[in-house]
């Protein structure tokens, strides 16, 4: 009796176990093939909307910059405690003339990603706290936190008592 539940009960286990990985996609599907259909000087804004769909992000300086996104990640093995991992991470940069031509095309995958370098320099502030535009600006600060001036009333008023 106990053997046919232990049998059922593990039958039930295994049954429900997938050994394919779970993939979470992210982005345009197959970019990589779609992009290839795509022409310099011969495709315009219409026929990339065709093949890829609406971007990812469009640049907030220059409207004529396209960017899509692909990204597959999986759960990494036992040992990483199913941390989601990286496996495919494409992007695709457009940039577009005034005519909506394609002008330019550039593809980057994961590969191409590691290999730019980021740097790690910082940039100081220009000025110091003695500095004039310091004070100007901090007086600024304190005029617009309190435009009636009632910090200076209620001091009068306590000065008074």
């Amino acid at each position: 009796m106990y053997k046919t539940l232990y049998i059922i009960f593990f039958s039930l286990i295994v049954t429900n176990c997938s050994f394919k990985p779970v993939i979470k996609h992210h982005g345009v599907p197959f970019l990589e093939k779609k992009q290839a259909s795509l022409i310099v000087n011969k495709s315009n804004k219409n026929d990339i909307i065709n093949i890829l769909g609406n971007p990812s992000t469009k640049s907030k300086f220059d409207n004529d910059l396209w960017i899509y996104i692909e990204m597959q990640q999986t759960q990494s093995k036992l040992k990483n405690l199913g941390k989601m991992k990286i496996f495919k991470n494409n992007i695709l940069v457009l940039e577009m003339d005034n005519y909506g031509i394609l002008k330019k095309k550039d593809f980057y995958n994961k590969d191409d990603m590691e290999d730019i370098k980021i740097a790690m320099e910082t940039t100081e502030s220009g000025f110091k706290r003695n500095s004039f535009i310091y004070e100007f600006m901090s007086s600024m600060r304190q005029k617009i936190n309190d435009p009636l001036n009632s910090r200076a009333k209620k001091r009068k008023e306590i000065i008074q008592r």
